[in-house]
């Protein structure tokens, strides 16, 4: 097997409309990590030539560990325990969940180093009470891209060219999350509801078939005067794997079930009462950041944001009983009131450069220097890692791309289905 000194990022992203934060923080690692990095997409299969390879440092992305099961394949679970003298880091969010799973991966592959969204005063409880990690970090779920900012700028617009008072894309989060997650949904339902009369242009919309991707999402926002928010994360941490079973027996099974035959109060009564907040796991988002781009007014619930937002210094603080509901509508129609938050926010998050995945990087890098590691590598060797990636591109792009059309159902599909196979499997030999 040969040493690759450089970085492996393995990563999942499905071909399809996905919030681009996703691919920003990949691809952070290739554009600010002084290390070379190689990059491979497990949904697009294993390359067979992995097998040959050892790097010095291997990076798990937090897309892989979104739901069960992990999207870290057989193949590259079995590549990742057997490297066993690389260097072992995974990003995780959404970590409120599948513990018992989550901890038996970092035993099994060894994982060196876990970047975390756990605040430190919870290290011991989480990762201290069920883990061997030896090293742990706190980082925010994303951070400034030096691109999307670019992209921002391109379709800004001037706060009296913006047609909508007040936008906001969410969702219903399951019950089992906890008070904190329903915040998402509480805010669009009832800030909609108190508006509905006061002439105010509205786009809030909580239904799954409303959610805007990509470019279209930028675009939303531009146009906006003012965006609702609320923090990241939930208010029940599941440590022990003991609530999300409890709430699927309510839902039949079925734990993602948003409406079960109850209410939320009453299921936050039955279940979810004793375990709100045992465990802090809130955070400002990518979604705060994007705002603070675009010179967005940000009216949010009362909250932390990391300690990085500030009530009338970066946003409009609306209390979650909506008991200051009038103050903040007079205070969001003020324009001069909006230019003074925003331009704020834009100087302390985006000006600043202090939330960019460069800081991030450094940091990153400064870990693997004090672990020994150093970004050297020979020419000619990182050319030879680099032919075997694009060699394998090909066969990586047809496999997906067969994966997916077994899938679907098309007029045709079984007349073609055995002209195309042979050819499909001439390329995944090679």
């Amino acid at each position: 097997m040969k040493t690759v000194n450089g970085i492996l990022l393995i990563y999942h992203h499905v071909m399809a409309p996905n919030a681009t934060t996703i691919m920003e923080h990949v691809n952070a690692f290739e554009q600010h990590s002084h290390f070379k990095v190689w990059k491979i997409n497990t949904e697009m299969g294993f390359p067979r030539f992995l097998n040959q390879l050892e790097f010095s440092v291997i990076v798990l992305h937090y897309s892989l560990f979104g739901w069960l099961p992990f999207s870290l394949h057989k193949s590259f679970f079995e590549y990742v325990r057997l490297s066993i003298d690389s260097y072992k880091i995974a990003f995780f969010q959404d970590e409120y969940r599948f513990w018992p799973e989550r901890a038996d991966l970092l035993y099994t592959l060894h994982i060196d180093s876990v970047y975390t969204l756990v605040e430190n005063r919870n290290f011991d409880a989480t990762y201290g009470r069920h883990t061997t990690v030896r090293k742990l970090t706190y980082n925010l779920p994303a951070y400034v891209s030096t691109e999307a900012v670019n992209r921002h700028k391109k379709v800004f617009k001037p706060d009296n060219e913006r047609t909508v008072d007040v936008g906001y894309r969410g969702r219903q989060p399951a019950y089992y999350l906890g008070r904190g997650a329903q915040e998402k949904h509480l805010i669009a339902v009832e800030f909609k509801k108190r508006a509905k009369h006061l002439g105010l242009r509205l786009d809030i919309e909580t239904e799954e078939s409303k959610r805007i991707y990509d470019e279209d999402w930028i675009r939303f926002l531009a146009n906006c005067k003012s965006v609702l928010g609320v923090e990241a994360g939930t208010s029940i941490f599941d440590i022990d794997n003991l609530i999300r079973p409890q709430y699927a027996a309510l839902c039949k099974g079925n734990p993602e079930l948003t409406f079960p035959d109850c209410s939320f109060e009453e299921v936050h009564n039955a279940i979810l009462a004793p375990h709100e907040d045992q465990i802090y796991y809130r955070t400002i988002s990518a979604r705060h950041f994007e705002a603070a781009s675009l010179y967005l007014c940000q009216i949010l619930f009362e909250g932390k944001y990391s300690e990085i937002l500030k009530p009338m210094v970066h946003y409009i603080p609306l209390k979650k009983d909506f008991s200051n509901f009038d103050v903040i509508i007079n205070l969001s129609k003020n324009e001069n009131i909006r230019r003074e938050l925003t331009e704020n926010a834009y100087r302390d998050l985006i000006a600043s450069e202090r939330y960019t995945y460069k800081r991030l990087l450094q940091g990153f890098d400064k870990e693997l220097l004090t672990a020994g590691y150093y970004p050297e590598i020979r020419y000619d060797n990182a050319q030879k890692v680099n032919k075997l990636f694009e060699k394998d591109r090909l066969r990586r792009f047809v496999f997906m791309g067969f994966c997916k059309m077994k899938k679907k159902q098309f007029p045709g599909r079984n007349w073609i289905k055995p002209i195309l196979k042979p050819l499909f499997d001439s390329i995944i030999s090679k």
